[in-house]
C-alpha cells in the first residue's frame, strides 16, 4: 500500500522540473552550458595527462626509473583526489562557475611553469600543485550538470562532458608527443599550457550562471560530513565509487606503460608515432556520447557492465605481439572505459539524494585515487614481468569492477 501511494519516477521528474528552472535540451542555454563543460573537460584532461607520453623522455633525461617517471602523473591525480573534497565544500559557499574558472586558469599557468623548471623534483612539486588546483573542476562540473540540466537530458549532457575529457586526453597526449619529437618536452608543455588558458577563458564566457544553486553562508563542517556520510550510506553509491577507482586505475595503468613497451624493439616507435596512437581517444569521445544516449533509453545499469566487458576485451587483446592488434586493444579499452565512466557518472547524479556536489566529489575521489594508486603500482608489475604482468593486474581490476556493477544494479532496484 505504501509503495502504491508513492509518486512514479516520471511524476517526480515532472514535479522537480516545475519547481526548478532547468536548462531544457535543444535550447541555446543548454548548448552553451554543454559546450562550456566540454571545454572544462578538455582543459582538465589535457593539462592533467599531457605528461603521459613524455614519461620515457623523463626517464632518460632525468635518469629515473619508469615507475619514478609515473610520479609526474600520479602526484597530480593523487593531490587532485584530495582537493576534490575541499572543492565540493568550497563551491557550496562560493559558487560553481567562479571556482571552476579559477582552477582551470591556475592549472594552465602551472603547466607553463613546468616547461621552465630546471629539476625533476621542482617539476613534481608544480605537478602536485596543479593537481590541487584542478580539484576545483571535476566534482563541481558534475554537480552543475546535475543541478542545471533537465533530468531527461542529463545522460546526453554528461556524455558530452565526458567526451570533452576524452578529447582533452587525446589532444594533450598527441600535442605533447608530437611537439616533443620535433622540438622538446619543454616546448610541448608550454604550448599545451597556453591552449589550456584559451579553454579556460572560453569556458568562463560560455557557461550560464547557476539558477538552481543557492550558496550556503559560512563553512559548516558538520553539514559537509553529514552529506558525505549520507552518500556512503546509500547502498548502491559506494559500488559506483569503486567502479570509478577500478576502471580509471585500469585505464591509466595501460596508458602509462604501453609507451615503454612500444618504444622498445621490435616496435621502436618514436614520440610522434607514439602520440598518434592516442588518437584512439576519438573512439572514447563517440563512446561517451553514445553511452549517455543509450543509458537514458535502455537503462544505465544495462550499459555499465557492457562497457566494462569491452574494456576487459581490449586489455586482453594487447597481449598480442602484432602492433595493429595492440592498437585495436587500446581502441576497445578506451571505448569501454569511457562508456563505463560516462554511465557511472550519470548514475551518481541520479541516485544521490541531495548535495549532488558531495556525491560527485566522492566518485571523483575514488576515480582519481585509482589513477594515482594503480597507475604507480602498475610500474612494479611492469618491472617484475613486463607487459604480461601489467595485463593480469588490469584484468583483475576490471573483474572486480564487473562484480561491483552487477551488485549495484541489484541494490538500486531494491
Amino acid at each position: 500500500m505504501l509503495a502504491g501511494r508513492r509518486a512514479s519516477p516520471s511524476r517526480r521528474t515532472t514535479a522537480e522540473a516545475q519547481d526548478k528552472q532547468f536548462l531544457p535540451r535543444g535550447t541555446s542555454s543548454y548548448r552553451r552550458a554543454s559546450l562550456a563543460l566540454f571545454l572544462s573537460g578538455f582543459a582538465t584532461f589535457s593539462l592533467l595527462y599531457c605528461v603521459q607520453p613524455l614519461m620515457p623522455i623523463f626517464a632518460e633525461d632525468f635518469g629515473i626509473s619508469p615507475a619514478a617517471s609515473s610520479l609526474s602523473l600520479s602526484l597530480s591525480t593523487g593531490f587532485l583526489a584530495f582537493a576534490i573534497f575541499c572543492a565540493a565544500a568550497v563551491s557550496e559557499s562560493f559558487g560553481r562557475r567562479s571556482l571552476m574558472f579559477a582552477s582551470l586558469l591556475g592549472a594552465a599557468i602551472c603547466t607553463i611553469a613546468c616547461a621552465l623548471v630546471p629539476s625533476w623534483h621542482a617539476l613534481l612539486v608544480i605537478r602536485a600543485l596543479e593537481g590541487l588546483l584542478l580539484g576545483g573542476v571535476p566534482a563541481v562540473a558534475m554537480a552543475y550538470l546535475s543541478e542545471e540540466i533537465d533530468p531527461r537530458g542529463l545522460g546526453a549532457s554528461m556524455g558530452l562532458y565526458i567526451a570533452g575529457n576524452a578529447f582533452g586526453g587525446m589532444a594533450g597526449r598527441v600535442v605533447t608527443g608530437t611537439l616533443a619529437e620535433f622540438f622538446s618536452w619543454r616546448v610541448a608543455l608550454g604550448a599545451l599550457g597556453t591552449l589550456g588558458l584559451a579553454a579556460a577563458i572560453g569556458f568562463f564566457l560560455l557557461l550560464p550562471a547557476s539558477r538552481n544553486f543557492t550558496p550556503r553562508k559560512g563553512f559548516d563542517a558538520r553539514f559537509h560530513l553529514k552529506a558525505w556520510v549520507g552518500h556512503i550510506s546509500n547502498p548502491a553509491l559506494p559500488l559506483l565509487f569503486a567502479i570509478g577507482f577500478l576502471a580509471m586505475g585500469t585505464f591509466v595503468t595501460v596508458y602509462n606503460y604501453i609507451g615503454f613497451r612500444l618504444v622498445q624493439a621490435p616496435y621502436n616507435l618514436n614520440q610522434t608515432e607514439l602520440g598518434l596512437i592516442f588518437t584512439v581517444y576519438l573512439f572514447g569521445i563517440a563512446a561517451s556520447w553514445i553511452a549517455g544516449l543509450l543509458g537514458d533509453r535502455i537503462g544505465h545499469f544495462v550499459v555499465l557492465p557492457a562497457g566494462i566487458a569491452v574494456a576487459a576485451a581490449g586489455v586482453a587483446v594487447t597481449l598480442s605481439s602484432s602492433l595493429p592488434l595492440i592498437v585495436l586493444g587500446i581502441v576497445l579499452l578506451t571505448s569501454g572505459f569511457f562508456v563505463a565512466h560516462s554511465v557511472a557518472s550519470a548514475l551518481v547524479g541520479r541516485l544521490a539524494r541531495g548535495t549532488k556536489g558531495h556525491a560527485s566529489s566522492l566518485y571523483l575521489l575514488s576515480y582519481y585515487f585509482g589513477s594515482s594508486v594503480a597507475g604507480s603500482v602498475g610500474g612494479y608489475y611492469w618491472g617484475a614481468d613486463g607487459w604480461n604482468a601489467v595485463v593480469l593486474f588490469a584484468l583483475a581490476l576490471l573483474a572486480l569492477g564487473m562484480i561491483a556493477a552487477l551488485v549495484a544494479a541489484r541494490l538500486a532496484k531494491q
